[in-house]
């Protein structure tokens, strides 16, 4: 299951096997690394992972239709998660409503099962928003906007992150500004997420450096899909990334991604413990992209022959549904999921096709809390601008 089933180059040993409870077919069958973990499982059950199978089979319907959109010109791009679904849907889904997520630009079941619609998500790919959703509407569920400069996410993530301490300290009486002692129950927590790529950059390991200095109620995703692009995760890491966190002092573990429930567990445990006042973690989810980077990317110019096939054995969906079967549901319920599924992606394919152009003085409005004269005066330039077109034709 591991991208780095190897030896530490510089410790020797063996890397532990990632935590799992499901294996490829949706059995239940429990790694050894996944028994410290297993009470957070104590309370969900078929009708909670009935729910997450319809979650994954939406953003899946949702995210094919988008990708015919792109290819079809009605999108200017689009930034597939086939395949990523079970480590998305068990890590949003052990969330509270208080968290925060920050989320890189691939986690559209993460949006929307937090509360932002479908609809905002592919509006930002046509081109008719500036910026996604409005993050201060309670309906969007504390989920920032997506983050096309990616690793940006992290930083920014951090830094709130260290609000949510600060603000502890402050409710408690506390008015000094230092954040570094463990033990600050803050009640909420943040979660960021973004992939092995951009666990490479410079952003994510500063962010690292602070959270575990001022010890933030925060969770690091990296959603390991094994490619940075064309690059693949190996070329990146002579080790596993999650012992990248452990250099920095953070708690890190290895999951299968493809496992909700080990998603669920970990995921459940590291946000409690971060909103309890004991600081950072890090979940490297192993998962697979299984189409394209985004709709400007050929996959197959530099997928080794045979991978997509190995890991598409293992998709989350189907190992779900075999997990479900097994505890009894039948054929009448997949049936029923796939319809509304199929059903609700066309509704918004018909409704980002009817979305009004956005107003060209939104661009304007929120770059600065006051009015400021440059702006005035790229206004007023945009203004003529446009209408130049209508003199042309005129």
């Amino acid at each position: 299951m591991s991208t780095h089933s190897m030896i530490d180059p510089l410790h020797g040993g063996a890397d532990p096997e990632p935590i799992r409870f499901l294996d490829d077919d949706g059995a239940y069958a429990p790694s050894a690394t996944a028994a410290a973990f297993a009470d957070e499982l104590a309370n969900v059950g078929v009708d909670d992972f009935s729910q997450w199978y319809r979650d994954m089979v939406g953003t899946r319907a949702f995210d094919t239709e988008c990708t015919h959109l792109q290819r079809q010109g009605q999108l200017a791009l689009w930034v597939p998660s086939v395949g990523q679904e079970g480590c998305q849907v068990g890590l949003v889904r052990a969330t509270e409503p208080q968290d925060h997520v920050f989320p890189a630009y691939r986690e559209h079941l993460v949006a929307n099962v937090r509360g932002v619609d479908r609809l905002a998500i592919a509006a930002q790919f046509r081109g008719m928003t500036h910026g996604g959703w409005d993050i201060t509407d309670p309906a969007n569920g504390n989920v920032h906007l997506y983050t096309l400069v990616l690793g940006s996410q992290t930083q920014h993530a951090t830094g709130h992150a260290l609000g949510q301490v600060l603000d502890a300290k402050r409710r408690a009486g506390d008015t000094a500004l230092d954040a570094g002692e463990a033990g600050i129950e803050t009640g909420e927590a943040t979660m960021v997420f973004y992939g092995d790529g951009t666990s490479s950059q410079g952003d994510p390991n500063e962010a690292m450096v602070f959270a575990a200095s001022y010890q933030t109620p925060e969770v690091f995703v990296v959603q390991n899909n094994g490619w940075a692009i064309s690059v693949p995760v190996t070329r990146q890491s002579r080790t596993p990334l999650y012992r990248r966190a452990l250099g920095f002092g953070i708690r890190a573990v290895q999951i299968d991604g493809n496992d909700p429930l080990a998603a669920y567990a970990v995921g459940r445990r590291y946000l409690r413990l971060a909103r309890e006042g004991a600081g950072p973690g890090y979940i490297e989810a192993l998962t697979y992209r299984i189409g394209a980077h985004t709709t400007a990317d050929d996959p197959t110019r530099y997928r080794p022959d045979g991978e997509l096939e190995a890991w598409q054995l293992r998709d989350p969906i189907r190992r779900l549904e075999g997990h479900l079967r097994s505890l009894g549901v039948d054929d009448a319920f997949f049936a029923e999921v796939a319809e509304t599924a199929d059903r609700e992606a066309k509704v918004v394919r018909d409704q980002i096709l009817t979305l009004p152009a956005p107003d060209p003085d939104s661009m304007f409005a929120h770059v600065y809390a006051e009015p400021h004269p440059r702006i005035d005066e790229q206004r007023a330039w945009f203004a003529r601008y446009e209408s130049s077109f209508e003199e042309s034709t005129a």
